[in-house]
């Protein structure tokens, strides 16, 4: 550690795997509190730079404090007040209406997918590993050229893509305009046999129910359980399946005070796989497998993260630097928990009964 007069403490008996450097009283301030979101925020500031293993250093977090206050407590009272569909669109506005070329830039280049891969081996591409994943997702849903498809969440369309390709009728939903926007010119220019609403999916009542359902990476932002399951039910015609992937953990409410008020504000949560599937059997569905998908969501956030790190200047001159800063944290820090298991990730596929 390294502070602003140039004076250095050396902690442990090894060659440093990182360093810190406090650029101002601010950046020893921050430090001294002992408090994971104080310190982040010196460091999007540029209080505080970082030189060396990211993955280490954030290794550390748990021995600092992360104290929830009123910014917990608001995100949780909000859907009351003024309900879940109205928060959530307020809330996603602020992650995914961010300029498509940001994500581009660290997202794989095959697909845009913004969820985990399933890679075959470590050092596998990403965007083959992407392509696995769809390829599972289809499979999974025993989908079939002229099916229609629901899918919860457009993203970058790169399911719609995948699958509308395939001659598969893709309906998909999304509450961010600038996500409708980009899936809708993809949908133009190959001809998919594809449409994209601009839908909340717990209001969406089209009238017709779909040979299968598919989510990839939103459960997250369904905190609701039951309600979820219900209108998967509502929508999807008997015999149908629905697939979907989520990141996980073991408690609810999980989002520590970083990821709430830089990345993803809101009440939702990471899936807990437990109340989840105790949920699923109040219902009528068929629980037809599940896998851990926790080393592969960890090769996926570091390679995003490396992508990420390796526009840096770019990302810097264009959007500034807390904006590559925030990601940073972000990715690495997902990274880090997928790797060191504090937090987990699944595929889920469930059948409706014929």
């Amino acid at each position: 550690m390294i502070d602003p007069d140039g004076h250095e403490q050396v902690f442990g008996h090894e060659i440093p795997r990182f360093s810190l450097h406090l650029r101002n009283d601010q950046a020893i301030a921050a430090i001294s509190t002992m408090d994971q979101e104080l310190i982040a925020r010196a460091y999007l500031m540029g209080d505080v730079d970082v030189k060396g293993d990211f993955l280490q250093v954030l290794s550390l977090r748990d021995y600092f404090s992360d104290s929830r206050g009123f910014n917990f407590l608001w995100r949780i009272v909000q859907p009351f007040l003024f309900g879940q569909v109205k928060s959530d669109r307020k809330w996603i506005s602020q992650h995914y209406d961010l300029a498509e070329d940001f994500f581009q830039l660290f997202l794989d280049k095959k697909h845009r997918a913004y969820s985990q891969a399933v890679f075959e081996s470590d050092d596998e591409p990403l965007e083959d590993a992407e392509t696995r994943k769809f390829q599972f997702a289809l499979d999974a849903v025993k989908a079939k050229p002229g099916d229609r498809i629901l899918e919860i969440g457009s993203g970058w369309g790169s399911f719609v893509e995948f699958a509308g390709q395939r001659g598969i009728r893709v309906t998909s939903l999304t509450i961010s305009e600038r996500s409708q926007n980009f899936v809708q010119a993809i949908i133009d220019a190959q001809n998919l046999p594809c449409e994209v609403v601009l839908e909340h999916f717990l209001q969406y009542n089209p009238g017709i129910q779909f040979d299968a359902i598919v989510n990839c990476g939103v459960t997250e932002h369904l905190p609701d359980y039951k309600a979820s399951l219900q209108q998967y039910q509502k929508l999807l015609k008997p015999g149908g399946h629905l697939y979907l992937d989520a990141s996980a953990d073991r408690v609810r409410n999980s989002h520590g005070n970083f990821m709430n008020k830089y990345v993803f504000e809101g009440n939702g949560h990471l899936m807990v796989l437990h109340d989840y599937l105790t949920e699923v059997a109040k219902t009528s569905f068929l629980l037809r497998g599940v896998w851990d998908d926790t080393h592969n969501y960890y090769l996926t956030c570091k390679e995003w993260a490396k992508r990420l790190d390796s526009h840096r200047e770019v990302i810097e001159e264009k959007w500034g630097k807390a904006l590559h800063r925030t990601f940073q944290l972000y990715l690495w820090g997902s990274a880090e928990g997928f790797m060191a298991g504090s937090i987990q990730a699944y595929r889920v596929v469930l059948q409706l009964p014929a």
